[in-house]
C-alpha cells in the first residue's frame, strides 16, 4: 500500500505513544483505572470496536496550548458483554479532564444513535470536569442533545451509567436519566452544585464526599442504585445486572437453564414467618429460599431499606421482585420506599420482566414529616406504576396487608394477576389492635379487665374479619397455599401468563404522580 499505508501506521504509533506509561500512572495513582482499562474490562477480550479514535479536539487549543491528544477525551465503540452486542463510551480524565466539548459530546451521541436503531444496551462510564469552559455554548448544546438521546432511548433499550470519577453540574442530569447508576467508593461522586459553591452561598463547610458521594447517593438520596469498593468490582457489577435484561423492549429477558427443579419443596418456608405477628424477619430468606439457586441480585439495596427490589430467576426465567421488609420499620411503606418501588416497576414493565411480589404490609407510614413531604403524591406513584405495569404479575401475601397498603402492593383490584396468600396472612382495613380500639372502645372502657377483654376481641377479629380464607372465598385471592410450595406455584403460574397481551387505552402518556 506504500505511502498511505505508512500513514496510517504512524497513526497508530502516535495513538499508542498517547496511552504510555505515564497516562497509566496518573490514574492509578488517583485510585482509577483508565478509561481505556475500564472500556476493555466491560466488554468480552478482543471484541471492542472503537469510533472516532482519531478524532482531534474542536479548536485544537486550550488557551494557547495545543492539544494534541486523539479522541478529545472519550473512548466510544461497541462489542460484546457477555456475548451480547452493547455500545458504550469511556470519559478520560487525562485528557483535559474528561470534560466534554463538541466533538467530545458527537461521539457520546453517534454511539447512543447506533444503540438505538439496532437495539441494544448503552453504557456510559463517567469521569469528568463537566462543560469545556473554553467552548462555551457549543459544550452546553453538546449535553442538550446527549440529554434528548437519553430520553429517546428510555424504556427501548437499557442506558447504566457508571460514575468513576467527578460528575458534577449539568453533566449529572444525563446518568439521571438512565435506569441505573453504579459508583465507586471514594473516587466517584455527583452534585448540581460543588463545595465551593455551598461554602460561597451557604456559609457551609462540606467535602466533596459528604456532599455528593458514593454513600451519600447511595443511602440518602437514592440517587445510585450500585455502589462498589472499586473500579474493577463495578465493571463486574455491570456486566452481573446486564444478564438479567433483555438487550430492548421486543425482546424477552436472557433465559438460563439450570438444575434447581421448578417444583422444589422448601419445608423451611413454613416456619419463616414468627408466630407473634409484630416479631421481625428478614424478608430475604424467603426470596432466596423461592429463587433459582437461591441467586439474588439487589437493587439499591442501601436506600429506603424497609422495600426490597430486585433480580433473580424462578425455573430460568428473569423476574423483578418486590418486597416488604419487616425488619426495617415493620415493613411499612413510606415515600422513599414508594419511589423506589415504582422506578422499579417501571422499569421491568418497559423491559418484559414479570413482577413477583411478596407482601408484609402493615400500612403506610404515618406521621407529619410524611404527610408533610408528599406521602400522598409518592405513594400515588407506587400505586399508578403497579396499575399500569401490563407484565405478568403475580403477589405472595406472607403476613400483614392492611389498608391501602394492600391495594397498592399489587392486589387484583388494581390489575394483579394471581394472589396466593400462606395461611400466617393477615388482610383487612388496618390492624386488629387498631380494629378493636376503634370497633369496641365501649365495651373496653367498661370492662373490669380491659386488657383480657381486648386480647379476646382481637383473637375474634382475626379470625372473622382478617384470616386469608375470607379474601379467599370472596374471590380476592386466588389461594391459601403451603408456604412450601411457594416456588412451583409461582413457576406455574409464570407459565400460564407467559402470552399475556394486555390493551391499553390509546394516549400519548398518562399523568404520573408528581
Amino acid at each position: 500500500m506504500g505511502i498511505a499505508f505508512d500513514k496510517y501506521l504512524e497513526r497508530q504509533k502516535q495513538l499508542e505513544e498517547q496511552y504510555g506509561a505515564e497516562y497509566y500512572a496518573k490514574q492509578h495513582n488517583r485510585g482509577k483505572l483508565t478509561a481505556r482499562e475500564r472500556i476493555l474490562m466491560l466488554f468480552d477480550e478482543g471484541s471492542f470496536e472503537e469510533v472516532d479514535a482519531f478524532i482531534p479536539s474542536a479548536g485544537g487549543t486550550t488557551f494557547g496550548k495545543t492539544t494534541k491528544a486523539f479522541g478529545d477525551g472519550v473512548i466510544a465503540g461497541f462489542g460484546t458483554i457477555n456475548g451480547r452486542q452493547a455500545y458504550a463510551y469511556s470519559q478520560d480524565f487525562n485528557v483535559m479532564g474528561g470534560s466534554l466539548g463538541a466533538v467530545h459530546a458527537a461521539k457520546i451521541t453517534k454511539v447512543q444513535d447506533m444503540a438505538l436503531k439496532t437495539g441494544h444496551p448503552v453504557i456510559a462510564l463517567i469521569d469528568s470536569g463537566g462543560a469545556r469552559i473554553q467552548e462555551g455554548v457549543a459544550s452546553l448544546n453538546g449535553y442538550a442533545n446527549i440529554f434528548r438521546r437519553n430520553v429517546l432511548a428510555s424504556g427501548v433499550v437499557p442506558q447504566i451509567s457508571a460514575i468513576m470519577g467527578p460528575a458534577a453540574g449539568g453533566a449529572v442530569y444525563s446518568p439521571a436519566l438512565t435506569d441505573f447508576i453504579f459508583m465507586s467508593e471514594g473516587t466517584s461522586y455527583m452534585f448540581v452544585t460543588g463545595p465551593d459553591v455551598v461554602k460561597q452561598v451557604l456559609n457551609e463547610d462540606v467535602t466533596t464526599e459528604q456532599l455528593g458521594g458514593a454513600k451519600v447517593h447511595s443511602s440518602k438520596s437514592g440517587v445510585a442504585q450500585f455502589v462498589y469498593q472499586d473500579d474493577a468490582n463495578l465493571i463486574l457489577g455491570i456486566k452481573r445486572l446486564l444478564t438479567y435484561l433483555p438487550s430492548n423492549n421486543i425482546e424477552n429477558p436472557p433465559f438460563v437453564q439450570n438444575d434447581d427443579p421448578t417444583d422444589r419443596v422448601e419445608v423451611a418456608l413454613r416456619d419463616i414467618v414468627p408466630e407473634d405477628p409484630d416479631k421481625p424477619y428478614d424478608v430475604r430468606d424467603v426470596i432466596r429460599l423461592v429463587v433459582d439457586k437461591g441467586r439474588f441480585f439487589e437493587v439499591a439495596e442501601n436506600f429506603a431499606q424497609n422495600l426490597v427490589v430486585g433480580y433473580a430467576r424462578i425455573g430460568g426465567y428473569v423476574v423483578g421482585i418486590v418486597a416488604n421488609q419487616p425488619k426495617v420499620m415493620a415493613g411499612s411503606l413510606d415515600i422513599d420506599s414508594s419511589v423506589k418501588g415504582a422506578r422499579f416497576i417501571n422499569f421491568c414493565n418497559a423491559f418484559n420482566i414479570p413482577i413477583i411480589t411478596f407482601e408484609d404490609v402493615p400500612g403506610f407510614l404515618p406521621g407529619t414529616d410524611q404527610e408533610h413531604q408528599g406521602i400522598i403524591r409518592n405513594g400515588a406513584k407506587l400505586l399508578y406504576a403497579y396499575t399500569r405495569a401490563t407484565v405478568p404479575k403475580i403477589t405472595v401475601i406472607l403476613r400483614k396487608s392492611y389498608g391501602g397498603a394492600y391495594i397498592v402492593m399489587n392486589s387484583k383490584g388494581i390489575g394483579g394477576d394471581y394472589s396466593f396468600a400462606w395461611p400466617t396472612a393477615e388482610i383487612a382495613v388496618m390492624g386488629p389492635d387498631g380494629a378493636i380500639a376503634i370497633l369496641c372502645r365501649k365495651e373496653l372502657a367498661a370492662a373490669e379487665d380491659p386488657a383480657a377483654l381486648k386480647k379476646e376481641l382481637v383473637a375474634k377479629y382475626r379470625e372473622e374479619v382478617a384470616n386469608p380464607y375470607i379474601a379467599d372465598e370472596k374471590g380476592f385471592i386466588d389461594e391459601v397455599i403451603d408456604p412450601a410450595q411457594t416456588r412451583s406455584k409461582i413457576y406455574r403460574v409464570l407459565k400460564t401468563l407467559d402470552n399475556k397481551s394486555v390493551s391499553m387505552p390509546r394516549r400519548k402518556n398518562g399523568n404520573t404522580p408528581l
